[in-house]
């Protein structure tokens, strides 16, 4: 997509959209109807409207449905029906979350919610808590409630996010730190990363992999026998595993990439997104005719495969090296041992500059 960022439309996140469903959900459960829309107050004080898509309710029960609007974010769980269902409990239990279909369960540590909970993230429990308590002052109770959240083909759409390789297991995560999707701002591609970090570190792992794509993560794991954990989905975004690598390190970092990817952190980006940066060929001429290579070839190519193809690998040893020092100086002296791997379309190495001895 393209034109103004500001043009685009925000969303709704699962989060929202959850607590959204147990308002309406506890107002039937409470007062014996369901409103065919609510408003709820997210974290920084917008009062988005919600309409519920569906309802049913039973003895000490009631449930509701939101299809979430994801806006024109690419987001998996767009258009996905979020379900709440709110059932009464014991006095004195306050409220207690549980995973429905579709959601998943966590069963590693270094998330934000320990081994054996429902995969509901904070700030989505304190808005589901803020709803459903202000529904029971209302009624003069106590809010003491059992609340399942479920997503509709929820284990199918977990399948496309990191859930899987973060230990939660059976379906989706209830996120949202804001309740707003925002368009295109890959913030939660870099959480993600984040949350990856947490988990190897929080299961005792010294080594880890950021790889720009499947082809350069495919060649490490024939290197290393690394558990699934290990390797991260650090995609465009070097510079988001970095910085968070900064304040949480761990001893060893292998970086694998394409040429062309790789060529841009060499040059010092650590966006690596077409649209965001791009290959220097002039500099990529230069550090060819420092390793004895005709640097005219370069200087024209196209591509930066095109530019290896001319130059050899000496040019692939050098962007190596040259994305190792990158990796180093954004790191700022935290002691991690870099190792960068540059490799073709074929997942074939053509540069690797190896671990520090």
């Amino acid at each position: 997509m393209t034109g103004d960022p500001s043009n685009l439309r925000t969303g709704w996140t699962t989060g929202a959209c959850a607590t959204a469903a147990a308002k309406a959900a506890v107002q039937a459960l409470l007062a014996g109807s369901f409103p065919g829309r609510v408003t709820i107050t997210l974290p920084k004080g917008e009062t988005p409207s919600f309409a519920i898509a569906e309802t049913a309710a039973g003895e000490g029960w009631a449930e509701a449905a939101v299809v979430k609007d994801a806006g024109d974010d690419p987001d998996v769980t767009h258009l996905a029906t979020i379900r709440a269902r709110v059932a009464t409990a014991p006095a004195g239990q306050g409220v207690s979350f549980h995973a429905g279909p579709g959601v998943g369960t966590v069963t590693k540590p270094g998330l934000p919610i320990p081994p054996g909970d429902p995969a509901i993230n904070p700030v989505p429990r304190e808005m589901l808590k803020g709803v459903l308590k202000e529904a029971a002052e209302s009624a003069g109770i106590q809010a003491d409630f059992d609340v399942t959240i479920s997503v509709d083909n929820g284990a199918e759409l977990a399948k496309k996010t990191w859930n899987p390789r973060l230990g939660i297991e059976g379906g989706l995560s209830i996120l949202g730190t804001t309740g707003i999707v925002r368009p295109f701002s890959c913030s939660a591609w870099i959480a993600s990363i984040h949350r990856g970090i947490d988990v190897a570190r929080a299961s005792g792992l010294s080594h880890v992999v950021g790889a720009t794509g499947s082809t350069s993560e495919a060649t490490v794991r024939n290197l290393y026998d690394l558990p699934e954990i290990a390797f991260l989905d650090m995609g465009d975004f070097a510079g988001g595993m970095l910085k968070y690598l900064r304040r949480h390190p761990v001893e060893r970092l292998t970086i694998a990439g394409g040429i062309g990817k790789l060529t841009k952190m060499a040059q010092g980006a650590m966006d690596l997104h077409s649209g965001r940066s791009q290959v220097d060929f002039a500099k990529l001429a230069e550090m060819a005719e420092r390793v004895g290579a005709d640097p005219a070839p370069v200087a024209a190519a196209n591509t930066a495969l095109e530019a290896l193809e001319a130059a050899g690998p000496a040019l692939a040893q050098a962007v190596a090296d040259g994305a190792a020092s990158a990796a180093e100086e954004a790191l700022r002296e935290t002691p991690i041992a870099i190792e960068v791997i540059v490799t073709d379309r074929s997942g074939t190495i053509h540069g690797r500059r190896e671990f520090p001895a």
